[in-house]
């Protein structure tokens, strides 16, 4: 069939695509979790040291980066949805691996496949939800990363439950690719397919001469989206990674206490991102971006400055707020750009956040040698500011015509 307008589209067909988008985003936070839950116990397997594993978690994100940059071209090449569907079954058979490694060699080999898919899936799930959002006509995106956070909350219970049940790291990890495979299947057919292809040289010969692309201006705006992206990864990444840390050693509080930290921000990342569609589709992307990262800011500033567990608490509440909605609106604005890859727009930007996800923890790691941890906030809290100051980048442009779908 032809391309078929966005607005012709049946909305039980778009019902269906977006629920479908919902449990590819699910899937990948569940699968994350299900890996990481399981460390400790195929570290203990493997035999591996924790410096090994760090070098190991290297091959992962080496290869998550390797398939970001592979899945842009693709999804240009092929439409997001048979990426999506490669991706999904790649990342689901993947997961298997690290349960049946008994070495560092086979671990690195499995742990090179599974950060493959993943970065494969990031990629194309983020262009597939681009099309969703623009059939709808209204943000919709931020809710795709809460199932993503579902997920992974999901994943860390089952895995928790089938540890405290005694499953050796292969089974679960087998029971939980079996539920993702399962799930990929039922949603790839309901995901919409991709646009038109521009037209070929040979059907414009005749048609007026177009302006020349603005490649400078175009290649200027990914930079500019991606060092977004950067800066507010790396302040994600900061909170991962030594948030807890940070409670016990500032406050000098419990280890259970500590952890409030990081659940703290973690739920209103979660619930942030369930309200942030409606506060963009009231207010615009560039309000969500810049009043999120003001307030992340200022939960940050309440962090290294307070001497009360409630109020450390609060703050690390505050920074998971502010910071929920944006990323969803950089991704957004990548996959909107004008151009014939939005692929390859979208490997770029999702690469350099993903970059900034593993320099954020890395940095503030070296930086605790010099200075005391809480010190070493103010490296995200800078960067955060910053996107702040640039958030009007996210601002959409104008389209002349009606985007379209390609029925399939």
């Amino acid at each position: 069939m032809g391309p078929v307008p966005y607005s012709t589209l049946d909305p039980s067909r778009l019902r269906r695509a977006r629920a479908a988008v919902f449990g590819i985003f699910a899937v990948n936070g569940f699968l994350l979790a299900a890996w990481v839950v399981h460390i400790p116990p195929i570290s203990e397997r493997t035999g591996i040291s924790h410096a090994t594993l760090g070098w190991l978690l290297l091959v992962l994100a080496g290869a998550a980066l390797l398939g970001m940059q592979m899945a842009g071209p693709l999804a240009d090449r092929w439409g997001s949805r048979r990426m999506v569907g490669a991706a999904g079954l790649l990342l689901s058979a993947g997961v298997i691996g690290p349960g049946l490694a008994t070495d560092a060699p086979t671990l690195a080999a499995a742990l090179a496949v599974f950060g493959l898919g993943n970065g494969a899936l990031d990629v194309s799930m983020n262009s597939q939800a681009v099309h969703v959002e623009r059939a709808y006509r209204r943000p919709i995106m931020s809710a795709f990363h809460a199932l993503f956070s579902l997920g992974g909350v999901a994943g860390s219970l089952l895995g928790a439950a089938t540890l405290a049940a005694g499953w050796s790291p292969l089974t679960a990890l087998s029971g939980a690719a079996a539920v993702a495979l399962v799930v990929v299947l039922l949603c790839l057919p309901m995901l919409l397919g991709r646009p038109p292809q521009p037209p070929t040289r040979e059907a414009t010969a005749t048609a007026a001469p177009a302006p020349p692309p603005r490649r400078r201006a175009a290649t200027g705006k990914v930079l500019a989206l991606g060092a977004i992206a950067f800066a507010l990864f790396l302040a994600e990444g900061a909170a991962n990674d030594w948030s807890t840390l940070q409670v016990e050693e500032h406050l000098g509080t419990s280890e259970s206490t500590a952890a409030l930290a990081f659940g703290s921000f973690a739920v209103m990342m979660t619930v942030g991102r369930f309200t942030a569609d409606r506060v963009a589709a009231a207010f615009g992307p560039v309000a969500v971006v810049r009043c999120g990262t003001l307030l992340a800011a200022a939960g940050l500033a309440t962090v290294m400055a307070s001497g009360w567990v409630w109020l450390t608490l609060t703050g690390w509440a505050l920074f998971g707020l502010g910071l929920s909605g944006c990323i969803p609106q950089i991704f957004t604005a990548a996959g909107n750009l004008s151009g014939g890859s939005p692929g390859v727009t979208m490997s770029r930007v999702v690469g350099m956040g993903y970059l900034g996800l593993l320099a954020g923890p890395a940095l503030l790691g070296w930086l605790t040698g010099l200075m005391p941890l809480t010190a070493t906030l103010i490296v995200p809290l800078v960067f955060v500011l910053l996107a702040a100051r640039f958030a009007g980048q996210v601002r959409p442009a104008p389209h002349k015509a009606e985007g379209a779908l390609r029925a399939a």
